[in-house]
């Protein structure tokens, strides 16, 4: 089923979402003072080009041991860059698209999963795209370790 809705999203606008996150990786690149941008926008285009069986989560959810205040407040301050350059718009886009797919009954599965990565666009510093189910077990090792 992820497949069949992989390929619905990509025919009914991801490969717009996904050139568009590719060409702000490309930006990013370019731009000297935004490469800690790049692996962000990296894991973000894997998302959008294969949102369903994917998830992007919080690098201290994957690892709670590195938690670290200096880079929790570097993460703030390039979200913060992130937002003003790239952020709205792909939000934006990804909203737009989101709407246009919703309009088909078909499409509302796949709007829905743009809507959520339009949240993810405007702070995606400090977040990688994981499987669901590696996701759900580091939720999981998180849980036993904060309750135990």
């Amino acid at each position: 089923m992820r497949t069949v809705l992989n390929i619905l999203n990509f025919i009914l606008g991801g490969f717009l979402t996904t050139l568009s996150w590719l060409l702000a990786t490309l930006v990013s690149i370019i731009f000297i003072f935004t490469l800690p941008l790049t692996r962000s926008c990296w894991e973000i285009t894997k998302l959008s080009f294969v949102p369903y069986g994917n998830e992007a989560v919080h690098v201290d959810e994957l690892n709670p041991q590195g938690k670290s205040a200096i880079l929790n407040t570097g993460g703030t301050l390039l979200n913060i860059l992130w937002l003003v350059f790239f952020g709205w718009w792909l939000c934006v886009l990804h909203i737009c698209t989101g709407i246009a797919q919703c309009v088909t009954i078909i499409g509302i599965p796949v709007g829905i999963a743009n809507f959520k990565i339009a949240a993810i666009a405007l702070w995606p510093v400090g977040r990688r795209v994981v499987s669901v189910e590696t996701a759900q077990a580091a939720r999981e090792a998180n849980a036993r370790r904060r309750f135990q």
